[in-house]
């Protein structure tokens, strides 16, 4: 078998009873490609891939690994890879024989199981944990059992439901990682799903924001995060600021003719905080106006300013460690400006 296999959705609904959960879900993944379903609870990413995974039944449509269709396929026919939230490790079986399962069940030799576990553990750093059971290991080293124990058959498509949601920072940060990593080294075509912007972010070839059952916009994370298609898209990934048509009071001078009026009447002009400027406009700045220094939050690798305008509205402006120059206050009175090259305007 090939080690990665392009994945296309056509097509595909899914309902239980009279509820759609997902409707006409069309989705082509490229083989070695990293495509992240994002979105909130009840948007359909996990339930499109359990579909993927046979877990549960299409009501229409198709679903194709490697070309082939496995729509009427059961899971352990469909020679994928699953790393699940909840880490699903046997407890009755210790580190060795958890990993090893997949390589039994298809009838590996005793002395190739052996070096497949033996060098699979070497990679997820638990060489020396081969022994112990599930109960006796950590979050993060549980993860890492289940992560290892999905790759060790090298299957073509590996999916991953929310595999870090149940870890703290600087573990899922480590984890992160390991899975870029993998992905780097391996080749092998990854549909990941989570609700979290940031791993979407890092990770991705491509990301599919989802919402109500059907992809609201899929593309590079560049693109996503730059030019978001919706009101919608823009709030779920990072932080922005919708302005409003109140904003127009609070320009110090007049508005640039390109500005979208439509938009900011209908408070649908988004601007991203790291690209609000506190303090003398840039000579490229093409809109300035005027703001009160609400709160001031220091991240440590960035610095938060809640800004008030004149007419009330409230803003946020990004800055990173060491920036700006000067030290604003809570209170100051300051002048803020942007580029109308970082705008963008959006639909409902």
């Amino acid at each position: 078998m090939t080690h990665n296999a392009p994945v296309t959705f056509t097509g595909v609904a899914i309902k239980y009873g009279a509820t759609t959960v997902l409707s006409d879900f069309n989705l082509d993944i490229k083989a070695g490609e990293f495509v992240t379903l994002l979105g909130p609870s009840g948007s359909g990413k996990t339930t499109a891939l359990n579909a993927l995974a046979g877990f549960v039944d299409i009501s229409a449509g198709d679903i194709s690994i490697g070309n082939k269709s496995v729509s009427r396929l059961a899971p352990e026919e469909r020679g994928i890879g699953m790393v699940f939230q909840s880490y699903s490790l046997f407890p009755h079986m210790n580190v060795f024989d958890n990993v090893a399962f997949p390589l039994k069940l298809r009838k590996y030799s005793r002395s190739e199981i052996r070096r497949r576990v033996e060098e699979a553990l070497a990679k997820v750093r638990l060489a020396d944990f081969a022994l112990r059971m599930p109960k006796e290991l950590s979050g993060g080293q549980r993860q890492r059992v289940a992560f290892a124990r999905a790759v060790i058959f090298e299957p073509p498509v590996l999916l991953m439901d929310e595999p870090l949601s149940a870890l703290d920072l600087k573990l899922r940060e480590a984890m992160r990682l390991e899975i870029k990593r993998y992905h780097s080294e391996s080749g092998c075509t990854i549909v990941f799903v989570t609700h979290d912007q940031s791993e979407a972010l890092s990770l991705s070839d491509r990301i599919a924001v989802m919402g109500g059952g059907k992809i609201l916009q899929i593309d590079t994370p560049k693109v996503i995060y730059d030019r978001p298609s919706s009101k919608f898209v823009a709030d779920f990934i990072g932080q922005t600021n919708f302005l409003t048509s109140e904003f127009a009071n609070c320009v110090s001078g007049p508005l640039k003719q390109d500005i979208d009026l439509g938009a900011l009447r209908a408070g649908n002009l988004s601007i991203r905080p790291e690209h609000l400027r506190i303090g003398v406009p840039a000579s490229d700045a093409d809109i300035v106006f005027d703001c009160e220094i609400d709160e001031v939050l220091f991240l440590g690798e960035s610095t938060e300013f809640s800004l008030k305008s004149k007419t009330g509205q409230m803003l946020i402006a990004k800055y990173p460690a060491g920036t700006p120059d000067r030290v604003y206050r809570r209170g100051d009175k300051v002048h803020v400006s942007f580029r109308l090259n970082d705008a963008v305007s959006l639909s409902d």
